[in-house]
């Protein structure tokens, strides 16, 4: 009985998605599915999938329904008790579906498993060793733009990149899917968090490698769409994973590093789309609490939102000092 499912969500791929299927075809670990979820692409790329790789099933949307939406339906048309996520725009070495299996087959408490992301262009780097989230509210990949060489051992990790993760799919069935709120950006941060809030883990795997181009759907590092979801998504996530006390006691924290973020973007030119995108967050907040999204605090989760508390101060440290 297969064991894994990969789910690959598709956006007007057609410059790199034969690559990323071509290295899924060459995994030395054979017995795994794979799910395509066509975001409604327009370049040709689903015909391409369909055509060139019968193996793979294909799931069509009408229309690009974002990272969240289509990943919800691959997840939702597999049958595996674990999932694999994984970029459209990568390119993986022949052990990697076979190495996340083990790491997450031999952590028990473990919700999800990232693999070491490179970049694709520059191999001898870092693209993503795991995602960290802190209390000035930013969320940073591990390791980004540094030699491979010093992210060799693998670490638990706040949350992982759902570009190249494999998640447990007991964990998805209690704590629920990928927030569609979302769209896309900080989604994967969101559900790793819910899952911390629950007493799971979530580990780096450095020995299961992803070659990642990087904004191969939505562009440029910085860009309106990009940043105005980011602020955006960041106050929803906050306001629903964090009881009340706990937003209070950040509350000073939070401020100063929202303030930061604002200059940053503001002498970038996109100052006024990251605000905007702070106002739709607490708009967005507020329909939360009206449809019961917020997590309910529960006292025996205490201890973890302690655990967390911690990480959020030591990843003020990690992130000023790396």
């Amino acid at each position: 009985m297969q064991e894994v499912t990969v789910v690959i969500p598709n956006y007007n791929g057609i410059d790199f998605v034969g690559v990323c299927l071509d290295s899924i075809r060459e995994q030395n670990m054979k017995d795994f599915a794979v799910i395509l979820v066509d975001n409604g692409s327009t370049d040709g790329s689903r015909q391409l999938v369909e055509t060139k790789y019968p193996e793979v099933q294909v799931i069509v949307l009408k229309e690009n329904t974002g990272f969240c939406r289509a990943v919800n339906e691959g997840i939702r048309a597999s049958v595996t008790p674990y999932v694999i996520l994984l970029n459209n725009d990568t390119q993986v070495d022949p052990d990697f579906v076979g190495k996340l299996l083990n790491a997450i087959k031999c952590r028990k408490k473990s919700f999800s498993c990232g693999a070491k992301m490179l970049q694709f262009h520059n191999r001898d780097c870092i693209d993503d060793a795991g995602n960290l989230y802190n209390a000035l509210g930013w969320a940073y990949a591990r390791g980004k733009g540094r030699p491979e060489q010093k992210y060799d051992r693998s670490c638990r990790v706040f949350s992982t990149c759902g570009g190249a993760s494999i998640y447990r799919r007991s964990v998805l069935d209690e704590i629920g899917l990928f927030d569609e709120e979302h769209f896309a950006y900080l989604e994967d941060t969101d559900i790793g968090y819910r899952a911390r809030i629950q007493g799971y883990e979530n580990w780096f795997i450095p020995d299961s490698i992803v070659y990642h181009i990087g904004s191969g759907t939505s562009g440029s590092r910085y860009n309106q769409f990009k940043i105005r979801y980011s602020s955006r998504n960041n106050i929803y996530m906050l306001y629903k994973n964090m009881p009340i006390a706990q937003l209070i006691l950040n509350l000073p924290l939070l401020m100063l590093g929202f303030g930061a973020k604002i200059v940053f973007f503001a002498a970038r030119g996109f100052g006024r789309e990251y605000v905007a995108g702070i106002k739709n967050g607490f708009l967005l907040s507020k329909q939360a609490k009206e449809q019961g999204k917020k997590v309910t605090f529960r006292l025996h989760n205490l201890k973890n939102y302690a655990a967390i508390q911690g990480q959020l101060w030591l990843n003020i440290i990690r992130r000023l000092t790396s």
